[in-house]
């Protein structure tokens, strides 16, 4: 099963270390430096000695670096040398952006895969810098000062799900995703296993902890819809996992794709209006945005979305369940690892406040029906 870390929360973007002009002092570049500049020039990326080396960080599964290399502005991204299945991610990502490439879903441009373990110690892959901003980390310019930018920030999450909704799942780049037969059924079994899972962590105060999880599940069983539209799903779709673009509030790139897979991707738009925070930025996350004035309410994401692809919402309520259900189950796992003494305590209980807020949501959901 997939080592699934709490994206939800903790994705994107905390500001990067200093740059640095001496980048054999990343600490994972075990290949040395020489070698990666050999094959971004044997592959025709750059051409050139690497410089202005920046960590980035901010809780991704993925390590990255930003850099120069000749004329360009690159980011090599690659998992923890430490990480089971950090191969299949890169794998996965560099199936999706190739899927991507000269589409109208903003993300970033991809220049290479390398499997090659004598290079860098494991699988990477290299894109162009994204020119933006993380509305998490900062909110330069109008994004600061403008409640119509703010709103157009918001729209443009929508209009990324729909270009998103129009990949077709059967392209040849997807093929190794698998395949959308049985989504739905597969949902509940799948994060109730997971779930299960934690039961090994000594100390874990259980499923009864969070609320009603169980009986969500079975009325996600018995409610499932007659049937889904298959597509591309991001798999963690939110503002975090975004950069904008100064001069416009519209969507530089989706960005963390380490989670995509296929299905239906009206499950990424619940993900979205789920978590979204009210007019007051009250919300079951502790990611903000601030200011959040002007931003639109979930009902604007939904109609934004619906009218750009044309989807009946008539079951977008069991997608928002399953989302919670996802999410809170996800978010669960930091928990039960803290209280076994294998993650920070106070983190642990945290993301436990969310995932009951989830479950506690999706029962409102339901009882709402």
């Amino acid at each position: 099963m997939a080592n699934l870390s709490p994206t939800l929360e903790m994705s994107a973007a905390a500001p990067p270390f200093p740059s640095t002009n001496e980048p054999d002092r990343v600490p994972w570049l075990e290949g040395g430096v020489r070698k990666f500049e050999a094959w971004l020039a044997d592959n025709n990326i750059a051409h050139g000695p690497i410089a202005d080396v920046a960590l980035l960080t901010g809780g991704t599964q993925n390590l990255l670096v930003r850099f120069t290399c000749g004329a360009r502005d690159l980011v090599l991204r690659r998992p923890p040398l430490d990480r089971k299945g950090g191969e299949r991610t890169m794998q996965r990502e560099y199936a999706v952006l190739s899927a991507l490439a000269g589409t109208a879903v903003p993300h970033p441009i991809l220049r290479g895969l390398c499997k090659d373990r004598s290079i860098l110690g494991g699988s990477f892959l290299v894109t162009d810098e994204v020119r933006g901003f993380n509305a998490t980390v900062s909110m330069p310019g109008r994004a600061g000062s403008d409640p119509d930018f703010r709103r157009m920030m918001g729209l443009s999450l929508a209009d990324g799900l729909a270009e998103l909704a129009k990949i077709s799942p059967n392209v040849e780049e997807l093929r190794t995703l698998g395949g959308t037969d049985g989504f739905a059924e597969r949902q509940v079994a799948r994060w109730a296993s997971q779930l299960d899972t934690y039961i090994a962590h000594d100390g874990w105060s259980g499923a009864e902890a969070l609320g009603p999880v169980h009986e969500i599940g079975t009325w996600l069983e018995a409610n499932r819809p007659r049937a889904i539209e298959p597509g591309l799903m991001h798999g963690d779709y939110h503002i975090a996992n975004v950069m904008y673009r100064e001069d416009d509030g519209e969507l530089a790139a989706i960005l963390d794709w380490e989670l995509a897979a296929l299905g239906d991707p009206l499950l990424d738009l619940a993900r979205l209006t789920t978590a979204w925070p009210n007019e007051q930025n009250e919300g079951l996350l502790s990611l903000k945005v601030e200011p959040w004035s002007g931003f639109p309410d979930r009902e604007a994401l939904i109609e934004r979305y619906a009218l750009a692809t044309g989807r009946s919402m008539d079951a977008f309520a069991w997608f928002e369940v399953l989302a919670c259900y996802k999410f809170g189950i996800i978010l669960e796992g930091t928990h039960a690892r803290a209280q076994a003494g294998l993650a920070d305590q106070a983190v642990g209980e945290r993301l436990h406040a969310s995932a009951k807020g989830l479950v506690a949501k999706a029962a409102t959901i339901i009882n709402a029906l």
